[in-house]
């Protein structure tokens, strides 16, 4: 028999958000291994907030909110505030009600310096990657090392010469601009709307755009992300971003044995840096590079070398979900500082996800 839609509403619903997802959905293992951090960070929030005034939304849901946004690939964060009215799961992440209203997206925007001021962000990351660390899903002793460029939120209209007086446009929001056979550098030109970022090109024959580095540091168990950084996109970004990761985990206590990456790592000055380190370099030989490669058969003989090369392409997973999935292909933000806040939050949800499908059931209780 035909049904026939039924328009009378229902006068009282005795239902909430958890019963709307289903049991089985991993978003429910991701949000116990968020919430469990956070409520260890309970005292940075305390700290980040007056004792006096009006409540705000709390930087836990905030947090939670940059999560999904990464997750489920919300185009912006209007769009999610939008979503947030009308999404149960997103209500049920964020341990709304179904009455509770949802909440204007300027939070995002007036909270992010404070987030950026007590380094929320990288604390959130840190302690997820400490999370996976606990439960033995990360190698202390080997790792993979790369970079990649993250499109600036700039046009190249913008990049116009260093104390320039800008000129009158014919239409300011859409400015006709001929640069055609202008030599343009980042030595003699700069962004006039985002000017942290720089020109680059990703490879020979490939177009220039505005942009920054991203780096990672991968650990070869389970290819989970152990450190990201944002940075200028220079020649010389990926080495010294490489060094100062490295830095960083040897100040917790970490010391690699071995390092992965490719062929742009093949230099002389990075091996050298980490062979006085005591770090096997497992770098890809460049031997097409004028003097040769950095390495030789005193590391390629050896079968970690092999494993090492054909692990490290794992990274380019990372890179593919982070920049499909997590949206950030193109940051949304002018500066680093609050690019580098993406990325640990982007970092932190891709970390999240693998972790759900990695943990034994009841492990991380």
């Amino acid at each position: 028999m035909r049904a026939r839609p039924d328009r009378q509403a229902t006068m009282l619903c005795f239902i909430t958000p958890e019963q709307r997802v289903p049991p089985d959905h991993p978003i429910r293992r991701i949000k116990a291994l968020a919430d469990q951090e956070l409520k260890r960070l309970s005292p940075v929030f305390g700290q980040m907030y007056s004792t006096t005034g009006r409540p705000s939304i709390p930087p836990e849901t905030i947090l939670k909110s940059l999560l999904l946004i990464a997750l489920f690939s919300v185009r912006s964060e209007r769009q999610f505030c939008e979503q947030l009215d009308y999404n149960l799961l997103f209500r049920w992440f964020l341990d709304l009600d179904m009455m509770a209203e949802s909440f204007d997206a300027t939070v995002f925007t007036k909270n992010r310096e404070r987030l950026m001021d007590h380094e929320v962000g990288r604390l959130f990351f840190d302690a997820v990657v400490r999370q996976a660390r606990s439960v033995g899903l990360m190698s202390d002793d080997h790792f993979t090392v790369d970079g990649t460029l993250i499109e600036a939120w700039a046009s190249l209209k913008s990049f116009r010469p260093k104390g320039e007086v800008p000129p009158d446009y014919d239409d300011p929001w859409n400015p006709t601009v001929d640069f055609h056979g202008e030599k343009r550098s980042n030595q003699t030109h700069e962004s006039t709307t985002d000017p942290e970022s720089r020109l680059m090109r990703k490879g020979k024959g490939k177009e220039a755009k505005l942009c920054y580095g991203a780096h990672a540091l991968m650990e070869n168990r389970n290819g989970l992300l152990v450190d990201v950084k944002v940075t200028k996109a220079t020649k010389t970004a990926e080495a010294e971003a490489a060094e100062a990761m490295l830095k960083r985990q040897c100040r917790r206590g970490v010391r690699p044995k071995t390092l992965g990456g490719d062929k742009g790592y093949d230099t002389r000055g990075f091996v050298s840096l980490l062979r006085s380190r005591e770090i096997t370099p497992h770098v890809a030989a460049n031997t097409k590079r004028k003097g040769g490669s950095a390495i030789d058969g005193r590391t390629t003989q050896h079968v970690g070398y092999s494993i090492s090369q054909r692990i490290r392409k794992r990274v380019a997973e990372i890179y593919g979900w982070v920049k499909t999935v997590g949206g950030f292909r193109r940051t949304r933000f002018k500066g680093i500082g609050k690019t580098q806040l993406a990325a640990w939050l982007v970092g932190a949800a891709y970390n999240l996800l693998r972790m759900a499908k990695l943990i034994p059931q009841g492990a991380e209780e």
